[in-house]
């Protein structure tokens, strides 16, 4: 993969695109794949950039790294995810900031984000984080907290539960099929119990390496960066 600076946005969103396709055709899907770009050390104008060749969703990892870009960007149909883990002193930030939350795992966090939403007059969007590879170095809710989790957030006048989604571990893409499928198993199962106010819609897994395969699995929600942006500098 070539250096960030290097790669072509608009050629690397058309090849993604025709993968996108690809793997809705195997899967006999005709529904809408949501690409995410996530933008995390990728710069204000390359997004821009991203933004001018058509993508509309973006995905940061750090709410202080997008506080510093956001004054540069005057895009008025983007889509702003918050894919990496929030601190809860930071809810209110995420409020301001992002247009909606895919990576809540907690409902001391879920309280804090609702709280800060009711103020600003606005529900927002989210997505619960499910530890499906139980890594030391993730976050999410386990298996067994889940269905009270969904119950305590969709109960939450200030957030919207949308639906799911997990960072499995870094695999080759047909050993974290499981994982994937695993996950639009508990989508189902939840969306199943009908709770008010839980939609339960959206299943947000698969990344540059394994998309292909979340797709097949039931993705509705897809987070590229380095299929889009080319290799991260290195530290």
């Amino acid at each position: 993969m070539k250096p960030a600076e290097a790669v072509c946005v608009a050629d690397n969103l058309e090849r993604v695109q025709a993968r996108i396709q690809a793997a809705q055709r195997r899967a006999g899907r005709t529904d809408e794949v949501t690409l995410v770009a996530v933008t995390k050390t990728v710069p204000a104008e390359r997004i821009a950039e991203a933004y001018r060749v058509g993508i509309r969703h973006f995905g940061e990892n750090r709410v202080q790294e997008f506080e510093a870009k956001r004054p540069q960007l005057t895009l008025p149909e983007a889509v702003w995810h918050l894919v990496g883990h929030l601190q809860s002193n930071k809810a209110k930030r995420v409020t301001e900031l992002f247009s909606c939350l895919d990576s809540l795992d907690s409902l001391h966090l879920a309280k804090k984000v609702s709280a800060a939403a009711a103020v600003a007059g606005r529900r927002v969007p989210v997505l619960i984080q499910v530890d499906l590879g139980q890594e030391p170095t993730k976050f999410g809710v386990s298996l067994a907290e889940l269905p009270a989790l969904v119950e305590q957030v969709a109960a939450l006048e200030g957030l919207s539960l949308r639906g799911l989604m997990t960072i499995p571990p870094y695999l080759p893409p047909e050993q974290v099929r499981p994982f994937f499928r695993r996950l639009r198993e508990l989508g189902e199962e939840q969306a199943r119990r009908q709770i008010r106010g839980a939609e339960m819609a959206e299943l947000s897994m698969g990344m540059s390496h394994d998309f292909e395969v979340a797709i097949e699995e039931g993705a509705t929600q897809v987070r590229l960066g380095t299929a889009l942006f080319g290799e991260r500098p290195q530290r």
